[in-house]
């Protein structure tokens, strides 16, 4: 019995990590995004979609780093999290950080699925958290940004023509 709830904590972290159920996948979100609005501000917003991905590749970078690394240090805020404001990106680089947050993601997939690891075991920098803890934020930040991502490509009418509403 022991063995069978450990499958299914894993099964459902990873789920959660991946915004699988009640959410849009990140890669449905940002699939068949068109160049020319990757650096467009919605309407009052004060970034543009690929600050917003580049803010989950980041933010899931660190917490990568927080969960194997023992000599963690947190990356300041709100500059270690996000692009400068008027910061822009080419086709290649928007591209760059949707693989490096899939890569990322696989990583803590791996991790999650890994019998050897203990997820309620505490991460290797802080007693204070346990691996549980933080797959549960990484996939509530995700599916928190990527609704968000959804709504903007609404409001910037970004959807393509195919997807079906």
């Amino acid at each position: 019995m022991a063995a069978m709830n450990d499958s299914v904590v894993r099964r459902e972290l990873v789920a959660l990590l991946e915004t699988r159920g009640a959410h849009m996948p990140f890669e449905e979100a940002v699939a068949d995004f068109p160049d020319d609005a990757i650096n467009r501000r919605p309407p009052h917003v004060d970034y543009t979609p690929w600050h917003l991905v580049e803010h989950l590749r980041l933010v899931q970078a660190d917490l990568l780093d927080y969960v194997t690394n023992a000599a963690y240090v947190g990356v300041p805020w709100p500059e270690g999290v996000w692009p400068a404001p008027g910061a822009r990106a080419s086709r290649e680089e928007f591209d760059a950080s949707v693989a490096g947050f899939l890569a990322d993601r696989d990583a803590l997939r791996r991790m999650i699925e890994d019998p050897s690891t203990d997820v309620f075991g505490a991460v290797p920098s802080s007693a204070r958290h346990t691996i549980a803890r933080e797959i549960r934020l990484a996939g509530d930040h995700c599916a928190y940004h990527v609704g968000e991502f959804a709504i903007l490509r609404q409001v910037m009418g970004t959807w393509p023509t195919s997807r079906a509403e």
